[in-house]
Order: C-alpha cells, then structure tokens, then sequence
C-alpha cells in the first residue's frame, strides 16, 4: 500500500480539515438560523392568540356588562342585547352560549344545545368566580367563559363564547411554508459561504504542504516561505528549523562515513606499502623484516581500536537506556584507573596526583563511567609535556560529584572547544595519530556521561593546560531517562 493511499483512507475514515471547517461554519450558520426561524413563528403564532384573546376578552365583558345591568338572564325578550349577541357570535365566527344557575342552556346562537344542561369545567369554575379562557388548536377555537353576576354580587350565570382560530392556524402554516422555504434559501446561501471561507481558511494549509512537499523533491529540502498569517509562518520557521537540523545531521553523518572511511583505509593503506616493500625485496634481513612486521602489527592494533571505539558508539546510540545501575564508590574506581594508567605516565615522566576531598558512593554503570574516565586522563597523558603532571580531584555535596582532569600539557585553542567532542575530531591530527588517538574517545566518554544524565565542560589555555570538569548526579534518576 503506497503513502498516497495510506493518506486517502485516512481522509476517509476521519475527513479532511476543509471538511471539518466546512460542517462548523454550516452549523455555525444553520443551526441558529433555523432555531430562531421556528421560535419567530412560534412567537408571531402566541402573540396574535394572546391578541385575539385580548379582543375576544373586551368584547365579551363589555357585553356581560350590560346583560348584567339589564338582567338580560331573568328577561331574555330584549331585541337589542340578543342582536348584540348574535352579532358577537358572527363577528368572531363562533357561538355564544348562556348558561344559567341551574347549569342549563338558556341561550345558544346556534339553537343546538338550548334547554340542555351544560357542567364543563369551565363553566364550574365560572360559577366559583374565575374567568377561563382555552385555546383548542385541534378543534381551531378559542373559548372564553366570563360569569354573569347580579346586584348583591352572586353568579347568576355564565357567558360562553368560542371564537374560531381557523384563519390563524391557516396563518401559521403559511408562516411555516414560509419559513421552510428561508431555511432552505438560507441553507443554500450559507453552504456556498462556508465552502468559500473553509476553502480560504484552508488555502494556507495548502499552501504549506505543497511548499513543503516541493522542498521535498531535493534529498533534504529546501527552506520555504509562506507569510499568509501568523500560524503558516510559525509552521514554515518550524520547518525551517527542522530542515536546518537534518542538515546538520546529513552533513555530520556524511562527516562521519568520511572519517570512518579515512580511518579505516590508513592502517590498512599503511600495511598494504609495508607488505609490498617486504614482498618487492629479495632477500630481506631480518632486523628489517622484524621492523616491517612490528610496524604492520600496531597498524592492526589501530585498526582494531577503532572499530572497538566505534562499535562501542554504535552500541551507545543503540541502547541509550540500557545501563547496569549499581552502588559504585568512585573514590575506588579512579584509583583503580589511575594504577592502570600510571605505567603510561612513567614513559614520559608525567606525574600523576589524585585529590579526593571525602567518600563518594553514587548509582552509575561503573564499566561505561570506568571507560570515559579513563579517556580522559589517558588523554591528558598523551597530550602532556615530558615531565609534565596530571591531577585528577574528586568532590562532592548531597545531590552531584564532581571529577576534575587537569592537566600542563599542549592546551586547546578555545575555538576547537566546541567540536572536541565531535567523533574523529582532532585538534592536531598529525600528533593524534603519532600518540595512537582514534578521534573517538571523547566523543565516547561525553556519550557515557549524557546517559548518567550529567553534563562535562572544558576549559583549556593553549600551551599551559587543559581542565575537563564533569558532574554527575549521585543518585540515578531513571524517570528522566523514561522522559
């Protein structure tokens, strides 16, 4: 399955960032335009009930009124107060009906329900004192039901009116019809603005995965520019700064192939001229031959150490999490380091001194610290002056120990400090190979350092000294490795 496909399912199966800004801004859009179409009609729908309920309400007392000062009830025969009934009645397209103390119909305008008797709710409740009102939105009427009272205050009967809510119902669907075809218009208007807008908000996006990916047709890349907004240029001086570092990083690898290349091919180009000058005589002697063969012997022996020094790197860089933590007193360790190393002292009358101030115990891997001590002050034997000295000082307090290797010997230009621990890095590379140096060794040892997760500086005067200072933890933070 290629990339390309890989990137298209998953496109599928979680969509893309236009996609997503596309569905937000619609819903940004839509959702409230719909919520609000809905409660304007339900709004406009409750007020003009609430409107005709007003009327219907003004109407209906103003027409109780009179009855009641007429005592329209006891003497229905009144010309006048019935046409003012009936025409109540048609005005607002219902019925009116009086409902007297004994609950019986004594006036119906549709002469339906006369002499019938009449205990609705409503009508129960008007004789307790209260005025009801109902909207039935099924049967599309409004029923209003006022009681009808006498001089001294008691019921004497009830005004029941209903008016008709049809038109307003026919209203309502037409708001609704109306409404629908907004939502759509708008649905419609708003679907190509958010495909406009999720397509420019997206346009940068774009615009940096493709810069990315033509910046991806050299074999590291080159740097991009895009200056839309404010993110796209964070992405690009992002990338930028990545790409800056893989540069660094090819051209250190291509740095190191070199090197390990060049190292490797001296010995072997040293033991190739001295095999054929062995070869090309006849007859050769034997001081010469035991010479020659010497000569091939230690060029093996550099060649071997450098691949002991390189697979211990790769060996490093492969399991950086991998070290045997135990209990070590470093006061021990150096002194075993330092009679080790005291023979190779004496060749050139290089005194050796170690200052420890107190017993020091600390969690390390006492082999790979063993190792990257002992560069240092093989180091600072090699690079010495003849009768020159070494001092190895050893501190410490309640959270780090430090170790110092100091030494009288050639010294480090302070412009070489920064690349000393880069690997095949020599300062003098004539005198590195002379004193058997692979370039490797400090490299090593600020490896083995930066796994015990501490930190080594140097500080050199050209032709009087070098001070390398390294400070480890005493205790062993495996958290920090896990980070």
């Amino acid at each position: 399955m290629t990339e390309m496909r890989q990137i298209k399912l998953r496109l599928k199966y979680r969509g893309s960032l236009h996609l997503w800004i596309f569905s937000i801004l619609l819903g940004i859009g839509v959702i409230p335009v719909v919520v609000i179409s809905i409660l304007l009609v339900h709004s406009s729908f409750e007020n003009h009930v609430k409107s005709k309920l007003a009327e219907l309400q003004y109407q209906s007392v103003a027409v109780v009124a009179e009855m009641e000062q007429k005592d329209y009830l006891t003497n229905m025969s009144q010309p006048v107060l019935t046409a003012e009934v009936e025409q109540l009645a048609r005005f607002y397209r219902g019925r009116v009906i009086l409902v007297d103390s004994d609950y019986r119909i004594c006036k119906d305008t549709y002469h339906l329900a006369e002499g019938k008797y009449n205990i609705s709710q409503e009508v129960l409740m008007c004789f307790g004192g209260a005025n009801t009102s109902r909207f039935d939105e099924e049967g599309k009427y409004l029923e209003l039901a006022l009681p009808i009272t006498r001089e001294d205050g008691s019921i004497q009967g009830v005004l029941v009116i209903t008016a008709s809510m049809e038109f307003l119902i026919d209203l309502r669907e037409q708001l609704e019809d109306q409404r629908l075809v907004a939502t759509i218009v708008t649905g419609v208007l708003l679907i190509a603005v958010a495909l406009f807008f999720s397509g420019l908000l997206v346009r940068p996006v774009k615009k940096v995965a493709k810069a990315i990916d033509d910046s991806s047709q050299d074999s590291v890349g080159g740097d991009i520019q895009i200056n839309d907004c404010a993110e796209t240029i964070q992405i690009a001086q992002a990338y930028n700064r990545m790409l800056a570092r893989l540069r660094a990083l090819d051209e250190s690898r291509q740095q190191f192939v070199s090197n390990v290349s060049h190292e490797l091919k001296t010995p072997i180009t040293s033991i190739r001229v001295l095999a054929d000058s062995l070869i090309g005589q006849e007859e050769v002697p034997v001081e010469l031959y035991q010479e020659f063969m010497t000569d091939i012997s230690a060029e093996i022996d550099r060649e071997s150490q450098i691949i002991d020094d390189l697979l211990t790197l790769v060996r490093m860089d492969k399991s950086k999490t991998e070290l045997n933590i135990s209990r070590v007193n470093i006061n021990e360790m150096i002194e075993g380091i330092l009679k080790r190393l005291r023979p190779l002292a004496m060749k050139r009358n290089v005194e050796l001194v170690l200052e420890t101030f107190r017993p020091v115990l600390a969690d390390a891997d006492a082999v790979k610290l063993n190792l990257a001590i002992t560069n240092l002050v093989e180091n600072a034997i090699k690079y010495n002056v003849d009768n020159g000295w070494v001092r190895v000082s050893l501190n410490a307090d309640h959270q780090f120990f430090y170790i110092k290797v100091a030494d009288s010997g050639i010294g480090i230009p302070d412009k070489e400090w920064d690349h000393i621990f880069e690997r095949f890095y020599r300062v003098d590379k004539a005198r590195s190979r002379t004193t058997g140096g692979t370039g490797l060794g400090l490299a090593i040892t600020k490896s083995i350092i930066s796994l015990h997760h501490g930190g080594i500086r140097i500080h050199s005067v050209e032709g009087e000294g070098t001070t390398f200072t390294v400070r480890i933890s005493r205790t062993y933070r495996r958290q920090e490795e896990e980070a």
